[in-house]
C-alpha cells in the first residue's frame, strides 16, 4: 500500500476514504495498534516537539563541541526581520528544536534526529498563525507519516544512504504536505507541495563536520522549514509539479545511491 503516492491514492479513493483514515488504518493492521494509542502517541510526540521549540528559545544550548552556540535564540531575538516576524519565527524555532537535539536533549525523530527541527518548527507556527485546532495537526502528522514511509520505501531517509536530501528533504515534504492538509489542501495539492519540496531538495549533500550531526545540519533545518513553507504555498495554488511525486522521489533515490560515500 505505502509503496507508492499513486497506490495511496488509488487506496483512499476507492475505499472512500481519507489519506489520514488510510494511515490509521494501516497502524492499525500492521502494527496492532488501536486507535486510542496512535492519538495518544500522536498527542506525546506534539508535546515534545513543543517543548524541545520552547527550550530551545529559552535555555542554554551550547554543545559540548561549542559549535552550537545559542543560535536559535540570536535568531529569534534579533531586532530586523529579514521578511517578517513570522518568518523570522519560523527558521528559529525550527533552529532550537534542532539545537536541542544537538545538545543531547529530547526531541521527535520527525523522521529522523538530524531534521528534528523542521517538522516543529512548521508545525508550532502555522497553529499560531492559522489557529489550527490540536486534532487537525495531529491528524496532520499522520499524513506526513504516511509520506515518510512511501520515501523511505522508494528512496531513503537516512544521510548516512542517501545524502542530506534524503533526511532533511524528507522532514521537509512532511512538513509541506503537513501544511496544506491543514489548509485545506486535497490529495493533489497534497502531492504537489511534497513533490515541489523534493525538487528543492535534490542533491544535497551530507556533510557534518567532525562527523557530529550539528553543522551544517542544524542551519539546514532551518532552510528546510522555509522550503516546506514555499512549496506548500506553491501547492495550494494548484501549481503544478509536472513531474510526479513518485518519479521525483525515485530521482531522489537514484541520486543517493550514486552519491560518492565521501559525500554521505
Amino acid at each position: 500500500l505505502f509503496e507508492s503516492f499513486a497506490d495511496w491514492k488509488k487506496y483512499s479513493t476507492d475505499k472512500k476514504m481519507s489519506l489520514v483514515q488510510v494511515v490509521i488504518e494501516y497502524e492499525c493492521t500492521q502494527k496492532n495498534r488501536t486507535e486510542k494509542e496512535i492519538w495518544d502517541g500522536l498527542s506525546r510526540a506534539w508535546e515534545v516537539m513543543k517543548d524541545a521549540v520552547h527550550t530551545g528559545l529559552t535555555e542554554d544550548m551550547t554543545s559540548r563541541s561549542g559549535m552550537i552556540n545559542n543560535g536559535a535564540k540570536k535568531v529569534y531575538n534579533y531586532p530586523t526581520p529579514v521578511l517578517s516576524k513570522e518568518f523570522q519565527n519560523l527558521i528559529s524555532r525550527a533552529l532550537a528544536a534542532k539545537e536541542v537535539n544537538s545538545c543531547m536533549g529530547r526531541i521527535v525523530a520527525a523522521p529522523t534526529a538530524g531534521a528534528s527541527g523542521i517538522m516543529p518548527g512548521v508545525l508550532y507556527t502555522l497553529q499560531e498563525i492559522h489557529n489550527v485546532e490540536d486534532k487537525k495537526i495531529l491528524e496532520a502528522m499522520l499524513l506526513a507519516a504516511g509520506i515518510a514511509l512511501i520515501m523511505e520505501q522508494r528512496a531513503s531517509i537516512s544521510g548516512a544512504v542517501g545524502g542530506c536530501q534524503a533526511e532533511t528533504g524528507t522532514a521537509a515534504a512532511m512538513g509541506s504536505g503537513a501544511i496544506v492538509y491543514c489548509l485545506g489542501g486535497d490529495t493533489d495539492q497534497i502531492f504537489n507541495a511534497v513533490a515541489i519540496t523534493v525538487q528543492c531538495m535534490l542533491g544535497l549533500v551530507c556533510d557534518p563536520v567532525a562527523g557530529l550531526v550539528e553543522v551544517p545540519c542544524v542551519v539546514r533545518n532551518a532552510s528546510a522549514a522555509a522550503i516546506a513553507n514555499s512549496s506548500a504555498q506553491i501547492g495550494l495554488a494548484n501549481v503544478s509539479s509536472v513531474i510526479p511525486v513518485d518519479e521525483v522521489i525515485e530521482a531522489m533515490g537514484e541520486i543517493g545511491a550514486s552519491m560518492e560515500t565521501r559525500y554521505k
